[in-house]
């Protein structure tokens, strides 16, 4: 046993780290990155493209890395899970808690300086990174044994289930690697190595944006389009988003290995409960402070307030929301386009052709956005009917 390793494994999980690993910084094999990017699975998400070199040679981004550390953070909610409350909109798990960007830094800065006290090492030593750098975190921990990568393109944990945020810390100290949950994962990532034949995720994803295990194509993926799609949504994908107004959880709950699933001890973590009780006709009337109030310190600050209304007046038109048609038909008015058209999409949805061309003939009488004027114009060659 290595005695130094050892005790900052210990001083990590101290920490608040649900679980530590350790790999060597081998050369990655990019293929599977650059064919993914080459297809355009990446959407405009262009940082990643720019990105790619960095992920694939961690000497681009610490100069002598040896070693990473890869942590891993618990966000199960267990029994106060909240996320899929009867009559609400649907969001991400991980968007119920003040940022994790944020609140696993002081955490990752803290580690940075056990690093320092357990192998003397400077603070040029190493750099941290908590999914925000050119890391690619799931890879190395599954080469650390964190877990494997799913069919379902994620981490899959055998103590945690599909539940863990992931952080790295690049060090140019020479760690003894941990293995992996299986042999043949330290030479690559071996998607689905513990998955069997099981396809739930595959079967279940909504939009079928997982085409084949461990790709998940980001122009079908409801988290892509709810959080960072910045325009307008595609009006054949708006339908099949359903309730989920930021994020989309469907591919990990269905997993079996989250059977294992342990409820967070959330000690580096701050629950934001308020944020699932919203209803819908809340969030249609968020205005700019109430937006900034609710949402502070969140990760759906992210959408912005246009974006957060934008995701409502979708799940509004998907659920049936006939009580928001009022709100919906203000909303056809508002300020910026992005909203505009997806106010018109519900309201169209709910109320069928004719009621709806009579309900916004004020908004259309003064519309002046091609891209809103395109709504309307798709609806008027559209069946009557809702």
């Amino acid at each position: 046993m290595n005695t130094r390793q050892e005790e900052l494994r210990t001083r990590l999980l101290a920490l608040g780290f649900d679980d530590v690993r350790f790999v060597q910084l081998k050369p990655v094999n990019g293929g599977f990155l650059r064919d993914w990017l080459g297809q355009g699975m990446q959407a405009d998400m262009q940082w990643m493209e720019r990105s790619a070199d960095k992920r694939l040679d961690p000497q681009q981004v610490l100069p002598g890395a040896k070693s990473a550390v890869l942590l891993g953070v618990n966000y199960w909610p267990g029994g106060r899970d909240v996320s899929s409350m009867a009559e609400r909109p649907l969001w991400a798990r991980y968007a119920l808690y003040s940022d994790y960007h944020d609140t696993l830094k002081p955490a990752l800065i803290e580690a940075g300086r056990a690093l320092e006290s357990v192998y003397g090492v400077g603070g040029t030593d190493y750099r941290y990174y908590v999914d925000t750098g050119p890391v690619v975190e799931r890879g190395w921990a599954a080469r650390a044994g964190l877990g494997f990568i799913g069919k379902n393109g994620m981490l899959i944990s055998r103590r945690f289930g599909n539940w863990l945020f992931l952080a790295a810390v690049l060090t140019t100290v020479e760690l003894e690697p941990d293995p992996p949950v299986r042999e043949a994962i330290g030479d690559g990532e071996q998607i689905g190595a513990l998955c069997g034949k099981c396809t739930r995720c595959l079967e279940a994803c909504p939009t079928g944006a997982i085409t084949k295990p461990g790709v998940v194509d980001a122009r079908l993926c409801i988290s892509y389009q709810t959080i960072e799609n910045k325009g307008v949504i595609p009006r054949e994908l708006r339908g099949k988003i359903g309730a989920h107004i930021y994020g989309c959880d469907v591919c990990l709950e269905v997993c079996p290995w989250n059977r294992f699933a342990q409820e967070s001890r959330r000690v580096l973590l701050v629950a934001r409960e308020g944020i699932a009780s919203l209803s819908l006709q809340e969030l249609l009337a968020l205005e700019p402070e109430r937006f900034a109030a609710v949402f502070k310190g969140t990760a759906i600050k992210r959408v912005k307030l246009a974006g957060l209304l934008r995701n409502a007046c979708i799940v509004a038109a998907n659920t049936s929301a006939n009580d928001c048609i009022t709100a919906l038909v203000r909303l056809a008015s508002h300020d910026l386009p992005l909203v505009r058209v997806h106010a018109v999409w519900a309201v169209f949805t709910l109320a069928g052709r004719a009621r709806a061309e009579d309900l916004l003939a004020v908004a259309r009488s003064v519309e002046t956005s091609s891209e809103v004027l395109e709504e309307y114009g798709w609806w008027a060659g559209a069946p009557t009917g809702p």
